[in-house]
C-alpha cells in the first residue's frame, strides 16, 4: 500500500457516540425542554387545539373532539390523544404537558437522522445531521405551538428508513413497523401522509428494480395492519357524525350539512388543496417566496446546500450506478477498491448511501413540488427538512474527511465548506450589527412589559400565514427586547467569526460544531423574546382575571372567532364547570365569515353558543355577570353596542376585558 493510500484510508478524527449524545442531549434540552415552561399556550391554534385535547380527557370521548362545546373534526386526531393521555398521566393541563409530544417528535428526529447519516457516511455524519434537526429556525420556529408536523416528520422518517433497512435485510418486522407508522402519520395530518410516502417509495421501488420484490413488501398483511391502525377512528367518527341538521344557505359545500366524510376526505382534503376549502380562512405564499423561505427555515445549514448541489452536478453521470441489487459485483469494482480490506462491506454502505441518497431526495421533491401548488403555511414542508438535513450532513462529511472511493481526487474541496462558513460569519456580523443598532436606538426609552402596545396591526396576508406579525415589530418594541438581542448580538458577533476561523485551520469538526453552539445560544435568545410577546399572544392574564373575580355561574362573551381567546377558554374550563362561552358571530352564516367551528355549530345537537348583536344588547347587563372579551379591531365596534354600559376590566395588547357590572 502507498503512502497516499494509507494517507487517503487512515481514520479520520470522529466523535464517539456518547460525546454525540452528550452534545445533542444538552443542546436538546437548552432549546426545546427549557421551553417547555414559558409562555403559556397562546390564543389561535395552539389552546384550540389544546381545547380539542382537554375534552378527550376530561370526556373520554376519542372519537369527536369538541371546542367551546362544538364538534371539531378538521384534523386527525393522533396529536389530541398524545397531549389527552398526558392530560390524564399526569393531572397537569399547562403548557408544558401540552408542547411535550412536540419535544418527543424533535428526540425521535434527532435520533433518526443521527442513525441513518451514521449508517450512510459514519460517525460524523450521524453528528451533524442530529445538529442540524435540532439548530435549524425552521424546526425551532414551528415547534412552539401546537401543530402535528414534527409528529408527521418522524413516522414518515421511520417509514422510509424501515422500507428502506426492511428490504435490504430482508427483515419482515421493519416492513411492518413501516405500515404501521404511515397509518399513525395518516391519524396526524391526514391523508397527504400516505401520499407522501407513495410519492417517494414509488419511484424508488422502480429505479432500484426492488418492485419485483413486492411479496416483501407485504402488501396484504401489512395493509391490513395499516387498515386496523387507521380505519377504525375514520369508520366510528363518520357513524357518529352522519349527514345532518339543517341546510346552510345555498352553499354548494355546506348546503346540506355534510357529514363527516364528505367534510374530512372532500372539503378538508381536496377542496383545500386547490384553495376551495369552505370557510376560505387559509392564504398561499407567493411560489418565489415560497421556494427562499426554504433558506430561512434550514438555515445555517441552508448555507451548505450549495455543495450539495455541486456534489450531485458532478456525479450526475453515476446517479444510478450502484442503485440495483447487482451494482458493484462486477470485477473490476473489485480491483479498483482492492486497496480496501473488506470491499464486500464497503460495498453494502455504498449501495445503502446510494439508495439513501435516492430515497430522501424522492420525498424532499415531491414534498416540496407538493406544496407549491397547494394553498400553504410556512410549515407545511416540515416533513422535507429532516431529510434535507441529512443529505447536508453527508455532503458536508465527504469533504471533510477528504476521502475518495478509489484514491482519485477528493469530489469537491474545503473551500466549499470555508465559503459556506464565511457567508456564517457575514451574516453573523451584519446581524449583530442590526442588533446592536436597535439597542443603541432604544437606549433612552423605557422598558414596556407589554409589548403588544408598542406593535403596529399591518395585517398582512390578514394574519392567514403564521408568521404574519413579525411584520408587526416597531423600533419602540426594540425596547422590550433588550436583554435576548444583547445575547443574540454577542452569540452572532463571536460564534460564525470562531467558526470561520476554525474551519481556515481545517478544524472541521470544532468548526461545523460551533455553528450548533452559536444557533443554541440564540434560540434561547429568541426564546427569551418570545416569551415577552406573552401579554399580545396569550390571554391567559385574562383567564386568571376572570377566575379571581368572578364566579362559575358567570357566562365569557368573546366578541369575534373563539381562536381570538382560544387560551381564555382552556384556562377557564374547570372554573365553569365546561359550560361553553358565548361568540358574536352569526350561527351558520352562509358565507362563513370569521369561525372555524361552522361545520360543527351547524348539528340539531350543538350548544347554542352564538348571539347576534342584538342578542348580545339584549342579554348585556342581565342574569349573571358577563365578561367581553374583544380585540382592538372591534373595541369601538363594542363601545357603540353597549355604550355606557361597559366597565372595563383589563386591557393588555390588542385586547380588552370588560364585564356588565362593577367588580365589588
Amino acid at each position: 500500500m502507498t503512502n497516499d493510500a494509507n494517507t487517503l484510508f487512515r481514520p479520520q478524527q470522529v466523535p464517539s457516540t456518547l460525546a454525540s449524545w452528550l452534545l445533542m442531549t444538552a443542546i436538546l434540552v437548552a432549546v426545546y425542554v427549557a421551553s417547555l415552561f414559558t409562555p403559556p399556550l397562546l390564543d389561535d391554534v395552539d389552546a384550540a387545539h389544546a381545547q380539542a385535547a382537554q375534552y378527550i380527557a376530561q370526556t373520554g370521548d376519542w372519537v369527536t373532539p369538541k371546542i367551546d362545546g362544538i364538534r371539531y373534526i378538521e384534523k386527525p386526531p393522533l396529536p389530541y390523544w398524545i397531549i389527552a393521555g398526558l392530560y390524564r398521566v399526569t393531572g397537569a393541563e399547562n403548557a408544558f404537558t401540552t408542547h411535550l409530544p412536540n419535544v418527543l417528535a424533535m428526540l425521535g428526529l434527532t435520533w433518526l437522522a443521527w442513525l441513518w447519516a451514521s449508517r450512510a457516511w459514519g460517525a460524523r455524519a450521524g453528528l451533524y445531521a442530529g445538529l442540524a434537526t435540532l439548530t435549524s429556525i425552521g424546526p425551532f420556529l414551528f415547534t412552539r405551538f401546537i401543530i402535528p408536523e414534527a409528529i408527521l416528520a418522524f413516522l414518515l422518517l421511520a417509514a422510509l428508513y424501515c422500507l428502506l433497512t426492511g428490504l435490504e435485510s430482508n427483515r419482515s418486522s421493519r416492513i411492518y413497523w413501516m405500515w404501521a407508522c404511515v397509518a399513525l402519520a395518516l391519524l396526524t395530518k391526514g391523508l397527504i401522509a400516505p401520499v407522501f410516502f407513495c410519492g417517494a417509495a414509488i419511484p424508488y421501488l422502480l429505479l432500484t428494480g426492488q418492485w419485483r420484490r413486492w411479496r416483501a413488501l407485504k402488501p396484504v398483511t401489512g395493509f391490513l395492519l395499516f387498515l386496523a391502525i387507521a380505519a377504525p377512528w375514520h369508520i366510528l367518527c363518520g357513524l357518529r357524525n352522519p349527514d345532518q341538521g339543517h341546510p346552510v344557505g345555498n352553499h354548494p359545500t355546506l348546503g346540506n350539512v355534510h357529514g363527516f366524510f364528505y367534510f374530512y376526505f372532500i372539503n378538508e382534503h381536496v377542496l383545500r388543496f386547490f384553495g376551495l376549502r369552505y370557510p376560505h380562512d387559509y392564504n398561499k405564499l407567493p411560489t418565489l417566496w415560497y421556494w427562499v423561505l426554504h433558506l430561512v427555515w434550514l438555515f445555517p445549514w441552508s448555507l451548505f446546500l450549495p455543495a450539495v448541489v455541486a456534489a450531485a452536478w458532478k456525479t450526475r453521470h453515476k446517479w444510478l450506478q450502484h442503485l440495483r441489487q447487482d451494482a458493484g459485483q462486477t470485477v473490476d469494482f473489485y480491483l479498483d477498491n482492492a486497496l480496501r480490506e473488506d470491499v464486500a462491506t464497503y460495498v453494502l454502505r455504498l449501495k445503502f448511501r446510494v439508495r439513501t441518497i435516492w430515497l430522501l431526495s424522492l420525498f424532499t421533491a415531491f414534498t416540496l413540488l407538493f406544496f407549491s401548488l397547494s394553498t400553504n403555511q410556512e410549515y407545511y414542508t416540515f416533513p422535507a427538512w429532516p431529510p434535507l438535513f441529512i443529505l447536508i450532513a453527508g455532503v458536508m462529511t465527504g469533504i471533510e474527511e477528504q476521502r475518495s472511493s478509489n484514491g482519485e481526487k477528493p469530489l469537491l474541496s474545503t473551500a466549499w465548506l470555508s465559503g459556506a462558513q464565511a457567508a456564517f460569519a457575514v451574516i453573523g456580523l451584519l446581524s449583530a450589527a442590526a442588533l446592536g443598532w436597535g439597542l443603541w436606538q432604544s437606549r433612552n426609552l423605557p422598558y414596556v412589559a407589554d409589548i403588544g402596545t408598542l406593535l403596529a396591526h399591518r395585517n398582512v396576508a390578514d394574519y392567514t400565514l403564521s408568521m404574519s406579525h413579525l411584520f408587526d415589530l416597531t423600533g419602540p418594541s426594540f425596547a422590550a427586547l433588550r436583554l435576548p438581542a444583547a445575547l443574540a448580538a454577542i452569540a452572532l458577533l463571536i460564534g460564525p467569526a470562531v467558526g470561520w476561523f476554525l474551519r481556515l485551520k481545517h478544524k472541521h469538526l470544532a468548526a461545523t460544531i460551533s455553528i450548533a453552539l452559536t444557533l443554541t445560544i440564540f434560540f434561547i435568545a429568541a426564546h427569551i423574546a418570545f416569551d415577552r410577546f406573552e401579554p399580545m399572544l396569550s390571554s391567559k392574564q385574562m383567564a386568571d382575571t376572570i377566575k379571581q373575580d368572578g364566579t362559575p355561574a358567570d357566562t365569557v362573551v368573546i366578541y369575534g372567532e373563539q381562536s381570538a381567546a382560544s387560551s381564555i377558554l382552556f384556562y377557564t374550563r374547570d372554573f365553569f364547570h365546561s359550560r361553553p362561552a358565548r361568540l358574536v358571530l352569526p350561527r351558520c352564516s352562509q358565507d362563513g365569515e370569521g369561525t372555524t367551528l361552522l361545520w360543527g355549530s351547524c348539528y340539531p345537537d350543538a350548544p347554542d353558543i352564538f348571539l347576534s348583536q342584538n342578542q348580545l344588547a339584549g342579554i348585556w347587563g342581565t342574569g349573571e355577570r358577563k365578561w367581553l372579551f374583544a380585540q382592538d379591531d372591534d373595541r369601538s365596534t363594542v363601545e357603540q353596542l353597549l355604550a355606557g354600559r361597559l366597565y372595563p376590566v383589563q386591557s393588555i395588547s390588542d385586547k380588552t376585558l370588560w364585564t356588565d357590572r362593577p367588580l365589588q
